[in-house]
């Protein structure tokens, strides 16, 4: 029984995105970065999490951060959210963390002027002088779909338009 199904974004909104943080990256470079991109996945049939890998070879200097466009979005059942978490052994070895702590990826924000694009904010918080190296392929993140619920007096009637911070404005 499946609650979710990841696609890519358009090659327009990857490459828009990656110049955004990115500018010295070429569009033939952005251009097979996109056609190479996996769509999230187990690893195992016990395995909670979708492993989430780096478009692109990059390097994350220690006590620094970036900002990687996934080029993932992701379309799921309306009582679910999707919660990002650096993969473990990234964690252990270079203290890799999200900048928001844990990504939260609501149902609606599928539908976002964005088109839900997956943004990952990675910070290398490594305390040993470890600069960390994806290679392009390389797992960085795990989602792992939850179920939530509602109160009986919930009656919010906003509507997304964007991701990070998009609806503190919508009380």
């Amino acid at each position: 029984m499946g609650i979710a199904h990841f696609e890519k974004v358009s090659f327009a909104r990857f490459s828009t995105d990656w110049q955004k943080y990115f500018p010295h990256l070429s569009l033939e470079a952005l251009r097979s970065a996109y056609d190479a991109l996996q769509l999230p996945m187990r690893a195992t049939g016990g395995s909670a999490g979708y492993d989430f890998k780096a478009p692109i070879r990059m390097m994350i200097p220690q006590q620094s951060g970036v900002m990687i466009p996934s080029g993932i979005r992701v379309r799921m059942d309306r009582h679910y959210v999707l919660m990002l978490f650096p993969r473990s052994g990234l964690g252990a070895r270079y203290r890799l963390q999200l900048n928001n702590t844990v990504g939260i990826i609501d149902s609606d924000y599928y539908e976002a002027d964005n088109e839900g694009h997956i943004l990952c904010p990675l910070y290398n918080d490594s305390r040993t002088q470890k600069d960390l190296v994806l290679q392009a392929g390389d797992g960085m993140l795990q989602g792992i779909f939850v179920p939530f619920g509602i109160t009986d007096d919930d009656y919010t009637d906003g509507v997304r338009s964007g991701g990070f911070g998009s609806t503190d404005g919508n009380r």
